[in-house]
């Protein structure tokens, strides 16, 4: 009987990250995409080392996902806006991740987003992948994502309707998430929820995709949490300056009452 227990050839005969292009050539649509997978990353990033001390998480900005060998190999790929995987290294034997090789991996990100920048048909596309070998179809993002990468949510943000769409895969198909009361979608398996937040942020007045934790506080960036700390600093500051002044009032109050029991010839008690 032929031994089955060899590994299959598909991880060690296909290419992996160092071998595969990093870039399809396009190049960013607007210039809040680029800010944006900033500032998710930035105000995630403390909740993600609490969540995983050994640091074995990564998170992909514009990065390609493959999914499939094609020719040319970009074809075989997505690139998510944003996008994160836990308990993977963020590097691969010292080097750099060039991309995201489902092959290599065998891990799915546990979140996709895609910045809108159109209608939101091109995030919406339900197209399969054609049976019949026509590789001039091209498969949709969202059928890519439901059947193939398979991220537990996938959230497609539109900016000029400042509203965020999240689904979460259940059972295999994709489910809208239903906001809460707060008007944010639960990420459970992070603790964080997904929201938009108003607001002014690397010199833009957007409603921006920001994070929130399981009790609706707002997850700071590190330029916020530096301010807040310089307001709590100075708060403390000030605070301190009114107990000197107090104390100096008191002192003087007291020893303007020593002065006039003295002046009636009455020695004050220490």
């Amino acid at each position: 009987m032929t031994s089955t227990t060899n590994p299959p050839t598909i991880l060690t005969a296909l290419p992996d990250h160092t071998q595969l292009p990093e870039s399809d050539g396009t190049f960013v649509k607007n210039f809040q995409e680029h800010p944006q997978s900033i500032l998710l990353t930035d105000s995630i990033t403390p909740s993600l080392q609490q969540r995983h001390p050994d640091g074995n998480y990564c998170i992909g900005q514009d990065c390609g996902i493959y999914w499939r060998l094609t020719d040319p190999p970009e074809r075989g790929a997505e690139s998510p806006d944003w996008f994160f995987v836990p308990n993977v290294p963020a590097t691969l034997n010292g080097i750099v991740r060039r991309s995201y090789v489902l092959w290599q991996e065998l891990i799915s990100p546990l979140i996709v987003l895609e910045f809108v920048s159109g209608d939101g048909s091109e995030e919406r596309d339900r197209t399969p992948l054609s049976r019949s070998g026509q590789e001039d179809v091209k498969p949709g993002k969202f059928w890519i994502y439901e059947n193939v990468i398979r991220p537990a949510f996938y959230g497609i943000y539109e900016v000029s309707r400042a509203r965020v769409e999240v689904y979460h895969l259940m059972e295999g198909e994709y489910q809208l998430v239903v906001e809460n009361d707060r008007g944010h979608y639960p990420i459970t398996p992070l603790g964080v929820e997904l929201g938009i937040w108003q607001g002014r942020y690397q010199n833009m007045e957007l409603p921006w995709l920001r994070w929130w934790d399981s009790e609706g506080n707002l997850l700071l960036t590190g330029d916020e949490r530096a301010e807040l700390e310089s307001q709590r600093a100075e708060l403390e500051s000030q605070r301190a300056e009114l107990e000197r002044q107090r104390a100096q009032r008191a002192e003087l109050q007291l020893e303007q009452l020593r002065s006039q029991l003295r002046s009636a010839g009455i020695e004050p008690e220490v």
